[in-house]
């Protein structure tokens, strides 16, 4: 218990500022508030910083993509997606093809990027940093879409990524993302309720 303590009294406030606002962004993303893109642009920001610091190169990559992917997703969710005469952009569901070909994507992207940062860097876990990057890629385009599945990736993503922080010593993080887990369920309840029945 001691040790909990002295880590909370120790964390670095750039990973409290991740922390924060990466809860912040997934609270109002369950919503759909549109408020969710620039608050994950501070988080995508702060989390280039600190992904630097521990050398997981594939999330700082990710971090980079998930700048572009909240300004894409602040612009779908106004003016992209909407049909016409909705206030909102629906929630909705992948299609078959589109999610069959996001997995031979994350597939052979992950096996491609763990690779080069084994091999080419002095990257931790570079296949295990990988997978969960690339498995971020298609789940954030999916936020971004505002498909309901999105959320079932983003699960896979938080228990990943909780087991990697906590072996990296990133605390802050580790609980963010085991937050994450029970806030990804809540999210997918919570847009299926919404979804309109097809």
């Amino acid at each position: 218990m001691s040790e909990l303590v002295d880590a909370a009294l120790n964390v670095d406030p750039i990973e409290l500022l991740g922390l924060v606002s990466g809860l912040v962004c997934v609270w109002l993303l369950i919503r759909q508030n549109i408020w969710t893109f620039p608050i994950g642009l501070v988080y995508a920001f702060v989390s280039v910083v600190v992904f630097t610091q521990q050398r997981l190169y594939a999330d700082v990559l990710l971090s980079v993509y998930y700048v572009l992917m909240n300004g894409y997703g602040w612009y779908y969710w106004m003016y992209g997606g909407k049909p016409s005469g909705e206030e909102n952009l629906p929630v909705s569901r992948i299609s078959p093809g589109a999610g069959l070909a996001l997995l031979v994507i994350v597939a052979v992207a992950t096996v491609l990027m763990g690779w080069f940062f084994d091999t080419q860097t002095d990257a931790d876990l570079a296949y295990w940093d990988s997978a969960t990057t690339t498995m971020s890629f298609a789940a954030m385009w999916m936020t971004a879409r505002k498909y309901i599945e999105n959320w079932i990736v983003w699960l896979i993503v938080d228990v990943l990524l909780t087991a990697i922080y906590l072996y990296k010593g990133i605390e802050p993080y580790a609980l963010l993302y085991f937050v994450y887990l029970a806030m990804a369920f809540i999210g997918w309840r919570t847009w299926r309720q919404t979804m309109v029945p097809a």
